[in-house]
């Protein structure tokens, strides 16, 4: 294993898995430890993360929103946040989202607080204002300033209005307190509306609200004062302070300072750390963010406040967890994603049993990329994770004998499932170890997590007794032999060849070798703008090791200074040169990387563009020979003049085997790539293979 520093500051030193999938068990007292809040006492130091899951917003759907918390509650968080809720209309992220401002609406609610605290677990209900971040035409903020992520120009808001929404975040804590929350968690953070009001960037009024930093805090203030005094000191407060903005004309950090302190003393339990704003151009959850990169500025806060303080952001395993906790860097964590990937997180690390976490890889692909969709959030490793009432994994009334061929993402998970149910399985391997295209993905800089991923699956083979066959090629013969009472295909996909002249050159190389260590020259070829072809390219064009497993090259890299030398935690990137020259080509018109998933494409992008990458589209492939790769663009002939070109031309299923079992008249289920090979979707993959075993 790897180590990297969260913040030289500090002293903390995090693991990372690098290549490796061995993870010892030790103990968390810091993490298990309960914390006394006075009126209530938390059972550890875990607290789940707010975030939206799109569950929040039809009345409807609460039962499975109620589901879906009593889950995590059952595996032993101590705290958990909901994702927002607006105190009017106006705060809606969007038309029809959450709302808690009329006494009907309070009944929703209490199916959700009823089933955590049947499990032990307390609950705090987030009160968010979307502020100019709203996509609706009702959207106000502190000055009519347009956000660079809405359509909508909101409405300033005049100081009678101010005051309404101040008591429309009252009588929203007021309405939570009815329908059995233990608390609310004030949203100050992300650049929603009480964060728009902290800032000179997006506060440029001249009255009591605006101006000086006494006038600016006055609106989060205010909330916090009045909402202690309408709920009484039994009542949790939670107050969100962006501590970071990570865009030019944000907070400095006297400012964060001093807004922290008059939040405690207007009445706050708990401060929670907030990171950036929702247009910030720096990444701050993306799995090529390190681990814990921001907790150093939660420790720096620390020493200012003697409420207890929460840290945030790419947190997701207990050793981190634990580590941040026993340096001082606060009194509790805070993780959302990682309970969406495993709701019994806390009750596998009580038990020691932390390699069997299912750890949330923040590839944001189910989750938030769901949600911005306008689609229910789950999870890419549990696509179970807000579906608890829709895919459910019952014992088998009959088990049997299943084979499931490949142990590809699709294989592991659909092996797993199977005998978790209680079937007996057999999981063929042709490759010497498990993990298909995910031991492709997991040598791409930034995405070192997915070695998480092939971890927890081999922990649950294990446990659950699945006879692994690696090196074992699967034919229909030997299945029909074997006698098995069900067939999963899981074959994955192969790398697609494009017909064009020349591809046979020695100076052509397949992506998948081009990863697993074949000789790539200094001027590169890159044929293909999709997922893979982005991903190659960063292979190639960044130093190793990767700046995700050195936290302080990638704040260098994407320009954060974490120690507020320079206005609001920004600072000129510097990034490291590439190694190689590379051009990455598209046959469509249109930007490349344009189909990326809409919450980390732009980061893709964005990296290759500041290593120089050249990104072209509309290109002609005409022939390959020694001169190099000869191609038509816009019309021109144009001769790209390298040493190696590297194929990242899409895949083709791999369905040999169920061909061959239907032929033989031998029923199978088909999955995963092998039933469909558009670019790798890990995501349908993974779900694909759950739901096939649920269905036997």
């Amino acid at each position: 294993m790897e180590s990297l520093p969260v913040d030289a500051a500090l002293g903390i030193v995090i693991a990372f898995p690098h290549g490796s999938i061995a993870m010892t068990a030790p103990s968390f007292p810091n993490l298990l430890s309960p914390l006394d809040l006075g009126h209530l006492t938390l059972r550890n130091r875990v607290l789940m993360g707010s975030m939206h899951t799109g569950l929040e917003d039809r009345a409807s759907d609460f039962p499975r929103l109620a589901a879906y918390f009593a889950e995590r509650a059952r595996g032993g968080v101590g705290l958990i946040v909901t994702g927002g809720i607006a105190p009017n209309m106006s705060g809606w992220v969007k038309p029809f989202a959450g709302k808690l401002s009329w006494p009907w609406e309070v009944r929703r609610h209490r199916k959700v607080t009823s089933a955590v605290h049947a499990e032990g677990a307390h609950i705090c209900m987030q009160i968010l204002h979307a502020g100019r971040y709203a996509y609706h035409p009702l959207a106000v903020a502190p000055s009519a300033l347009k956000a660079p992520i809405s359509p909508f120009k909101p409405r300033a808001l005049s100081e009678r209005g101010v005051e309404a929404q101040i008591r429309d975040f009252v009588r929203c804590a007021q309405l939570a307190r009815e329908a059995g929350y233990d608390g609310v968690e004030v949203m100050g953070s992300e650049g929603y509306l009480i964060n728009e009001f902290l800032a000179p960037r997006t506060n440029h009024r001249e009255d009591r609200y605006g101006g000086s930093l006494e006038n600016r805090m006055r609106f989060a203030v205010e909330i916090v004062r009045r909402t202690r005094v309408a709920l009484g000191p039994d009542f949790l407060i939670i107050y969100r302070l962006s501590m970071l903005d990570l865009v030019e004309g944000g907070s400095r950090w006297d400012e964060v300072v001093a807004t922290a302190k008059a939040i405690e003393a207007a009445g706050a339990s708990l401060i929670n750390t907030g990171i950036g704003w929702h247009e910030a151009r720096v990444p701050t959850i993306v799995t090529s963010v390190p681990r814990a990169a921001f907790a150093g500025i939660t420790a720096r806060l620390r020493p200012e406040v003697s409420l207890p303080l929460i840290t945030s952001n790419r947190i997701n395993t207990p050793e981190v967890a634990e580590a941040l906790l026993a340096a001082g860097t606060a009194d509790l964590v805070s993780m959302a994603r990682p309970l969406l990937a495993d709701p019994a997180w806390v009750n596998k690390a009580r038990a020691g049993r932390s390699a069997a976490i299912n750890t949330c890889i923040a590839c944001n692909q189910a989750c938030l990329d769901h949600v911005f969709e306008n689609k229910p959030a789950s999870c890419l490793v549990n696509p179970m994770a807000c579906r608890e009432t829709e895919i459910v994994l019952r014992p088998a009334t009959a088990p049997r004998r299943v084979a499931v061929v490949g142990a590809g993402p699709a294989g592991l998970a659909s092996a797993c499932a199977a005998a978790e149910r209680g079937h007996r399985v057999v999981l063929f391997e042709a490759a010497e170890q498990i993990g298909g295209q995910f031991n492709l993905a997991r040598r791409i800089p930034g995405k070192e997590e997915f070695s998480e991923t092939l971890r927890y699956f081999q922990t649950r083979i294990d446990e659950l007794g699945v006879e692994l066959r690696l090196g074992t090629r699967a034919e229909a013969e030997r299945l029909r032999a074997e006698g098995f009472d069900a067939i999963i295909v899981a074959t994955g996909v192969r790398p697609r060849m494009p017909p064009i002249d020349g591809i046979e050159h020695p100076m052509v190389v397949g992506y998948a070798d081009a990863l697993r260590g074949a000789p790539v020259g200094q001027r590169v070829a890159v044929i293909g703008a999709g997922g893979i072809g982005f991903d190659v390219c960063e292979f190639l064009s960044t130093p190793q090791p990767s700046p995700t497993v050195e936290p302080e090259r990638w704040m260098e890299e994407w320009g954060v200074d974490i120690h507020y030398t320079e206005g609001a935690g920004l600072k000129p990137a510097r990034v490291e040169d590439s190694p190689r020259q590379i051009w990455m080509l598209q046959r469509s018109s249109g930007r490349p990387g344009a189909r990326l998933n809409k919450t980390t494409g732009w980061v893709h992008r964005a990296a290759l563009k500041g290593k120089g990458v050249a990104a072209i589209a509309g290109v002609e492939y005409l022939r390959i020979d020694d001169a190099g790769l000869h191609c038509r663009v816009e019309g021109k002939d144009r001769l790209f003049s390298v040493d190696t070109i590297v194929v990242c031309a899409g895949q083709e299923s791999e369905n040999r085997l169920y061909r061959e079992l239907q032929s033989a008249g031998i029923s199978a289920v088909l999955i995963g790539g092998a039933l469909l090979a558009s670019e790798v979707d890990a995501k349908r993959a993974i779900e694909e293979g759950v739901r096939a075993a649920a269905a036997l």
